[in-house]
């Protein structure tokens, strides 16, 4: 063997009791599983596990390190926590496929997630180049986790239809066919939506159903961000359900919350409606991230129409004192569909991030009512000045969550872990240093929301699972050495929403193709990480 792991509780992602087992590993894979009485295996070298519990590395089925894997090597915001694979691509808006015009919308459009990228060469068009772009990663030598890639509907729409408020065409849609189908051919895992974010938003349900079918045929995943969560959240669940059942494609929710007023405690009325359908055949699944604020730009926030065009169509209309004003009215008065429909409270919008790092003194860790409080004006006048002086790439936190909401949704069968983590920004929410941790030490240990071996299946083999990996997500002779140890008496998140950047505690060992990515709890240099690119089957 090249490592054995000695003595550890090994959880082992099924759901099943755990076990004490020695745990051989060989050429990046597990060699030997070998319990109490066995022949114990012996190894080049031997790391002391007693009371570390063994589990397969977690899945981040949502992820926005689109561009912070090719930035930043370390990657200690998701590895600390003992991942070792994310799903990016999310929201319907990533950077493949692309044109140059395309590009630079897409950049400036997100670069409250990722940043403006600046520091990167954007030498790829295709999902296939971005993939190869992990797989070189730094200087050749990989990237610190690995990837998998959704083709994002809005970025395709933005190729094919442009920023106009319509109905696609045919030509228009056999466009976005192709290159749904082109993105799955060169590994793609499926295609998500984010259907309050322009231009996906102005899709209607028959182009959706259409692109579905193409995924459907490559044995992909729908993952939407669907139209509210809200005012309409029930609604809107319900229609991504009936696309799916249309298309006859599998179907994952990302970040399956009930938010805003009105929603509270209205989680079992969700599961109910996904648990009909899918006792009547529709593949449902769902990721969630444990906490209750949201995060997202505040661009997003504005209604559709006051996007159409792109962003210097926005920026244009948030100059205009008429324009503005109506964006203001959708905002505070009727509820904007980017707002999900319920009316902005300001005191409950906190900026996080800006892209312009010298406004970040004036106005981060506020919220936009006690930043309008300082300067003695209303919140929308310097939500609307702050959107112009740094160019919509503003990134806000939503404190409009509902615990109960959140527990019952993450004991659901069908449920992931996703931390929907935005890396960028001064203060960006906790969830991203902190979500698979929290977890483990606050709703397993803390509250007994779920058992150990129950909560480490849904960051492990349900994923693997979602993404028909065969060889990840389980501790079995044959899998990827993929894997966490971590005390399950001490892991916490060290990220709070004062100190959102610290690392967890409890986690000190993370392998990735059998290499140590963390040992006794720090970064080593190992960048094992690649694409995960599923087989097309046609």
């Amino acid at each position: 063997m090249d490592t054995v792991l000695r003595d550890v509780r090994v959880i082992d992602g099924s759901g099943s009791p755990s076990f004490r087992a020695d745990v051989g590993l060989a050429g990046g894979r597990i060699a030997a599983v070998v319990g109490e009485g066995g022949r114990r295996p012996s190894g080049r070298r031997t790391v002391e596990a007693h009371g570390l519990a063994l589990a397969p590395g977690f899945v981040d089925m949502h992820a926005h390190s689109d561009l912070a894997l090719l930035r930043d090597p370390g990657h200690e915001a998701k590895l600390a926590q003992g991942v070792t694979l994310e799903v990016v691509g999310q929201d319907g808006l990533s950077y493949a496929p692309v044109d140059d015009r395309t590009l630079g919308e897409v950049r400036t459009l997100i670069t409250g997630w990722n940043g403006d990228g600046g520091d990167i060469d954007f030498g790829w068009r295709s999902v296939g180049g971005y993939l190869d772009r992990l797989d070189h990663g730094f200087d050749g030598a990989g990237i610190a986790v690995n990837a998998a890639y959704l083709v994002p509907q809005g970025t395709v729409r933005m190729l094919a239809v442009g920023w106009e408020d319509r109905p696609a065409t045919g030509a228009e849609l056999d466009t976005m066919r192709r290159l749904v189908a082109e993105g799955l051919e060169q590994g793609a895992v499926g295609l998500s939506s984010g259907l309050t974010y322009a231009p996906g938003m102005y899709a209607d349900d028959a182009e959706l159903t259409a692109l579905c079918r193409v995924v459907a045929r490559y044995g992909g995943y729908y993952c939407p961000h669907h139209r509210s969560y809200g005012a309409g959240a029930l609604r809107a669940y319900a229609e991504m359900t009936e696309v799916a059942r249309a298309a006859g494609c599998a179907l994952h929710l990302a970040h399956a919350v009930l938010n805003f007023p009105g929603n509270e405690g209205r989680a079992p009325e969700l599961l109910r409606l996904l648990d009909a359908a899918r006792a009547e055949g529709v593949d449902i699944s769902l990721d969630s991230y444990p906490y209750t604020p949201g995060c997202t730009t505040l661009v997003s926030l504005l209604p559709g129409w006051a996007a159409e065009g792109g962003p210097e169509a926005v920026l244009a209309r948030l100059r205009d004192d008429v324009t503005a004003a109506r964006i203001r009215h959708a905002l505070e008065v009727t509820g904007s569909d980017g707002h999900h429909g319920v009316p902005v409270d300001w005191s409950a919008v906190e900026v996080s991030g800006t892209a312009d790092e010298r406004l970040s003194a004036a106005y981060g860790g506020r919220t936009l009512a006690g930043a309008a409080r300082e300067r003695g004006e209303e919140p929308w006048a310097t939500a609307r000045r702050l959107l112009v002086e740094d160019r919509l790439g503003t990134t806000v936190l939503l404190h409009v969550g509902h615990e109960g909401n959140v527990r019952e949704i993450m004991r659901h069968p069908a449920h992931t872990g996703g931390s929907d983590g935005i890396l960028h920004g001064s203060r960006p929410h906790p969830r991203a240093y902190g979500t698979f941790p929290h977890y483990l030490g606050h709703y397993v240990r803390e509250l007994g929301v779920l058992s150990l071996e129950e909560c480490v299946a849904h960051l492990t083999s349900r994923p693997a699972a979602r993404l028909r990996l065969p060889d990840r997500g389980l501790v079995r002779v044959g899998h990827r050495a993929d894997l966490v140890l971590f005390d399950p008496e001490t892991v916490a998140a060290g990220s709070t929403f004062e100190d959102p950047r610290r690392l967890p505690t409890g986690i000190p060992y993370v392998l990735i193709a059998g290499r140590f990515a963390m040992e006794d709890g720090r970064r080593t240099d190992v960048l094992a990480g690649r694409s995960v690119r599923r087989t097309p089957r046609p």
